[in-house]
């Protein structure tokens, strides 16, 4: 009874202070596998002597199995063949021709650097081969890079991982089995990633084929765990075949499911995410726990020389030979090779690996887990701390992207449209009215006449490069599906739609990152016929640091009476769109119309200009209008 509750007690302090160092880490916005190993340290046996993981027996071995199979599975599910298409060729050279430069780079700086036996040494390497998708993923939600270096990173993440597993367990055979040759070697390789692949894809079709059947009989928190079951299920089968192959196929089964498109996605994928962190913080505390500090501090300099060549030698010249030939700029190639961080994956394996090791009577288990460890805490710490500074640096960040797709061709669309032209932004418009689409082009815009509900529409705009995502058709129930679904299927830094102030669609929009475009107190359809009538006064002005207070109020009370609609805001050299609840700060420069009651005949007579030229052929020379009341203007 007393050994019993030893092991619930080891379980429930390690699920206490995983979640404790994921909160930690969330609320400073550093990864939380710096808390995990630094708490997981600390509670073990070389800190204050709380969690011993080794009397957790064959049961440590047993729970680190089962979690590691929902965290391939969930990065899996995470994966959008789509995007996985436009980077095929550097994701596939990064899993091939990558894992052999890291494999041979790395064993030959383990050996020369770091003293390890050439056995050893290539045993190390196996490990490392692989990036951590439970470090990469919450590491690029915060730096939040363009959409082709996270898929990339991403991509690699979750699909070396099995690939760097079952290298690490034909490494290990060999070490193992010393007389084995050549073709023994390379037959255990291929057999354990086909039978991984086969029962992977199989599973994974059943799994989603039943989840796209209407089960009614079944709640969806019921579906979830039958889901949870078939995972544990294809990982027990195929282990049993074959050590090792288990890693694969559940990867294989997550990208299967993903790909059927089934109907519980959105859900499942909420659920095997709550598991995978749940999971990854488990692990890394026990694993982090069961490390001897005095057996990496006894690896000495050569080790961590070891690392930083891994780093900054392999890693970089890993990613540019594979990435030769393909559309990625010197900018994004950097990025990706300063980002490597080790994960989950490589601290459990090197873990049983130390055991395995230790068994057979082979020395040197010890220093191969604190190696290892070494290695995840140097990469994560060094690259994980400054890899939003080097995003920023090479301007990678998706909040700096600039540029628009505006859905809408109406005059307030092309207006905006221009006006971002006018900046050096690149705009593209889209709306499906072929009177709408040639009044854009006749203002040079650049149009599509398609629907903005168009996944390749949206992909030919090149919306994954561009910063902001606006629909502004007259339509705002419309506006909003619009945003919710690019929102959805592409990502981008800054979505607007524009909708009524009172709409019943401003509650679903509160709960997504759609941001509901203008301060305006009058439809935008009203706007529209003022700039069609021409009966606007473009302007723009900055808000000063003298007098804040007063421009401030006085803007706000020309929108409140619906004469006044900001629709640009220029801040640190940055275009955005006004949103419904902008709070203006001092130095930023705004993009306004004014209405201007006045009738065109009236303007005519008076030598005022017409609508056209005031919207469009001059928009080169904004002129600026103090935020004053229209008579005095």
């Amino acid at each position: 009874m007393e050994g019993s509750f030893t092991i619930t007690l080891q379980i429930v302090i390690a699920v206490f202070a995983g979640i404790t160092a994921q909160v930690l880490g969330e609320t400073l916005k550093i990864p939380g596998i710096v808390f995990l190993l630094l708490i997981g340290v600390a509670l073990g046996a070389d800190g204050l002597g709380i969690l011993y993981p080794d009397k957790l027996g064959m049961g440590l071995e047993v729970i680190v199995a089962l979690l590691v199979a929902i965290i391939l599975f969930e990065g899996g599910l995470n994966l959008e063949l789509r995007d996985l298409g436009r980077v095929s060729s550097s994701l596939r050279n990064l899993v091939t021709i990558g894992t052999g430069i890291t494999l041979f780079g790395g064993s030959m700086a383990a050996h020369w650097l770091g003293e390890f036996p050439w056995q050893l040494a290539f045993l190390y390497a196996s490990l490392v081969v692989v990036t951590g998708p439970t470090v990469i993923s919450p590491l690029l939600k915060q730096v939040a890079v363009d959409r082709q270096v996270a898929t990339i990173l991403e991509g690699e993440g979750v699909l070396i991982d099995p690939v760097g597993a079952i290298l690490a367990v034909v490494v290990l055979d060999t070490i193992l089995n010393s007389e084995a040759g050549v073709m023994e070697v390379l037959n255990g390789l291929l057999l354990r990633g086909g039978i991984g692949i086969i029962i992977g894809l199989v599973g994974g079709a059943i799994m989603g084929l039943l989840l796209k059947k209407p089960l009614n009989f079944l709640s969806e928190d019921l579906k979830n765990l039958v889901v949870l079951a078939g995972v544990w299920g294809l990982f027990g089968v195929s282990q049993m075949i074959r050590s090792e192959s288990g890693l694969m196929a559940v990867v294989l089964a997550g990208v299967v499911v993903r790909s059927l498109s089934v109907p519980e996605e959105r859900m499942l994928r909420r659920f095997k995410g709550q598991l995978t962190m749940l999971g990854v913080s488990v692990l890394f505390i026990l694993l982090a726990a069961d490390l001897s500090i005095a057996s990496v501090f006894a690896l000495g300099w050569g080790s961590v020389l070891t690392v930083l060549c891994l780093m900054f030698l392999v890693r970089p010249l890993s990613v540019f030979v594979c990435t030769i030939g393909s559309r990625l700029n010197w900018r994004q190639k950097l990025f990706i090779s300063w980002v490597g961080p080790k994960g989950i994956v490589s601290a459990s394996v090197a873990s049983l690996f130390a055991i395995l090791l230790t068994q057979r009577g082979i020395t040197g288990g010890d220093s191969l887990k604190a190696i290892v460890f070494l290695t995840i805490m140097m990469t994560v710490v060094i690259q994980g701390l400054t890899a939003r500074w080097v995003a920023r640096g090479l301007k990678l960040t998706s909040e700096g992207t600039t540029g628009a797709v505006i859905i809408g061709c109406n005059a307030l669309g092309c207006l905006l449209g221009e006006l971002f032209q006018q900046e050096g932004e690149s705009v593209v418009m889209i709306d499906t009215d072929p009177e709408a689409c040639e009044g854009a082009e006749a203002v040079n815009l650049n149009v599509i006449q398609s629907s903005g509900l168009d996944e390749s529409v949206l992909e030919e705009a090149g919306i994954e490069s561009l910063g902001t995502f606006l629909a502004m058709t007259n339509n705002g129930e419309v506006n909003l599906v619009l945003a919710q679904r690019a929102l959805e299927e592409f990502q981008p830094p800054r979505v607007f739609a524009a909708f009524p102030k009172n709409s019943k669609a401003r509650t679903p929009a509160n709960k997504t990152k759609v941001n509901q475009a203008f301060m305006s107190e009058i439809p935008i359809k009203v706007w529209n016929e003022y700039v069609d009538e021409g009966k606007i006064k473009l302007g723009h002005t900055v808000l000063r640091e003298e007098g804040f207070s007063f421009q401030q109020a006085h803007l706000q009370a020309l929108i409140r009476s619906g004469e006044l609609l900001p629709l640009l805001i220029k801040r640190q050299d940055s275009l955005q769109v006004v949103k419904a609840d902008q709070e203006w700060q001092p130095g930023e420069e705004i993009f306004y119309i004014l209405h201007d009651p006045r009738p065109k005949l009236l303007k005519r007579l008076s030598g005022g200009e017409t609508a056209s030229r005031l919207a469009i052929e001059r928009l080169a020379e904004v002129e600026e209008v103090s935020l004053a009341t229209p008579e005095s203007n």
